[in-house]
């Protein structure tokens, strides 16, 4: 595939989005300003300031002297930066690979490998994106070429056509100034005194001439625009290994454009997901608006799957989150966590499922997508006498536990978190209680069984040892409770409920 990039030059960066923020500013001409070695300097020039020769770098006192109308506004550090981000994250639905202009502060770089013909060609995607962004108040301008670096000095320089044919970007730039090359300013004048005021005067000249008089910084640059060394983008962000974009012709409001949309963009990501064995663990749906909001809603499973028709049902009941707007031009879906995929083993006959059971985990995954994956828990075993540490939440419904459950003792379904202190009564201290007292709740104990003891694991803590009973009350209601050591007149409370049997 032939490789093209897009630079994007925000002419007025900073006073284009003071504009958009104080409409009343329009007939003023204003500058940016921010401290430097104890003096004001301006950093950002509107239009009408420009007009009066305002320009960047000048020292605001001086500028004030030329225009004595100009309104000076505190720059921050970084706001160009921040402006520049949340730009090219909007630039995202054009191309998943953006990034920040590094020579100057003031523009973006896509690659649009493969992406233009969505919107039926080059021209009509350089003519959409400059006028939505005409549209949000910035004066941009645009090029396309085969190197990032003659894309840039085409959008900054170029007088003829932004779009550059594939092959041509070499004669493009040879009429250009060598500041089009982006170079600094110690070899521009170097060349301006040697009189070199068009790429096409030195461009045909021996390397090793180059390189004496002006460095190999200047040949890097000027190779990186021929396109004979590569210009390494620094993407704002990383295209994900596993994803899908769905641009739309018209912008998607129902629930049903929605639902197709989604399962369109299932079909490829799953495809391609099944070709590498591998399955989807949590999964990110983006919706793009018009308005240049982004929406989205993230899905998770209990176990990888590429199954479309599964993963669908999940994201259809997160469709009640999304807020189209005025509508959803572009669609992203990632996985973002992936697994491989356990290939099921063929049989001749059936047998009780278990934990890894397909239509299992599915029905876990529907639910934690209406409830919430936090109020979905397993436990297994944990190799522990002592209660509190005889289980241990389990990382995954699928993870595979260590041992077996101890089943020679009963023990009780619900087990509280912290033992809750009861008052008992019982005809001797050693014997079963003949009832006992919880959250003021007298109970009347019919049937007993213990005690049975269990003794402090002493090389993890110190401790008395407990003695357990399982008590019945007349209600029907059954109990497990201990006794905290040995009896002892001088303690209040030794005796503790621990848990309920069903």
């Amino acid at each position: 595939m032939q490789k093209r990039f897009m630079s994007i030059w925000f002419q007025h960066l900073l006073a284009d989005w003071q504009l958009i923020r104080r409409p009343e500013l329009k007939d003023l001409p204003f500058v940016f300003a921010a401290p430097e070695h104890g003096r004001m300097v301006i950093t950002a020039v509107s239009p009408l300031a420009a007009g009066f020769g305002v320009e960047t770098g000048m020292r605001a006192a001086d500028a004030k002297a030329i225009c004595q109308e100009l309104e000076v506004l505190d720059d921050k550090p970084g706001r160009a930066a921040k402006l520049l981000n949340g730009l090219g994250a909007w630039c995202i639905r054009y191309s998943p690979i953006v990034a920040l202009d590094p020579f100057r502060m003031d523009g973006l770089f896509m690659d649009i490998s493969g992406c233009a013909h969505l919107w039926a060609g080059e021209r009509g995607y350089l003519k959409e994106i400059v006028a939505r962004l005409k549209s949000k108040g910035y004066a941009v301008r645009v090029a396309i070429a085969d190197t990032p670096g003659a894309a840039w000095a085409i959008a900054r320089y170029g007088k003829l056509t932004p779009l550059i044919p594939p092959g041509a970007h070499v004669e493009a730039i040879q009429v250009l100034p060598p500041e089009a090359l982006r170079l600094e300013a110690a070899t521009l004048d170097k060349l301006r005194k040697l009189g070199f005021y068009q790429v096409k005067s030195f461009i045909s000249m021996p390397r090793a001439v180059l390189r004496r008089r002006f460095g190999a910084g200047f040949l890097l640059r000027l190779a990186q625009a021929l396109g004979t060394e590569p210009d390494v983008l620094q993407a704002l962000q990383l295209p994900v290994e596993f994803s899908a974009r769905l641009a739309c012709l018209e912008p998607i409001r129902t629930r049903t454009g929605i639902e197709l949309s989604i399962d369109k963009l299932l079909e490829e990501l799953c495809w391609r997901l099944r070709a590498e064995g591998q399955g989807l663990r949590s999964g990110l749906l983006r919706g793009h608006r018009m308005d240049g909001k982004i929406v989205q809603v993230s899905i998770g499973t209990s176990a990888a799957s590429h199954s479309v028709s599964h993963l669908s049902k999940l994201f259809n009941l997160k469709i009640d989150q999304i807020r189209p707007g005025l509508g959803i031009e572009l669609f992203e879906l990632e996985a973002s966590k992936v697994g491989p995929v356990a290939v099921p083993q063929e049989a001749l006959w059936t047998v009780s499922p278990g934990i890894d059971s397909q239509q299992l985990l599915q029905l876990i995954d529907r639910i934690a997508g209406k409830v919430g994956a936090a109020a979905i828990n397993r436990y297994i075993p944990a190799s522990s006498y002592w209660p509190e540490r005889s289980t241990a939440a389990a990382a995954s419904i699928t993870e595979v536990r260590l041992g077996d459950w101890s089943v020679d003792k009963p023990r009780p379904t619900e087990l509280l978190e912290r033992p809750e202190p009861v008052q008992v009564m019982a005809l001797i201290p050693d014997h079963p209680p003949r009832f006992f007292i919880y959250n003021g709740e007298q109970h009347k104990v019919i049937k007993a069984d213990g005690p049975e003891r269990i003794e402090r694991e002493w090389w993890l803590d110190q401790g008395e040892h407990r003695d357990y009973y399982r008590l019945e009350d007349e209600q029907g209601r059954r109990f497990w409770l201990y006794r905290s050591g040995h009896h002892n007149a001088d303690k209040g409370y030794q005796w503790f409920l621990h848990g309920f049997f069903a």
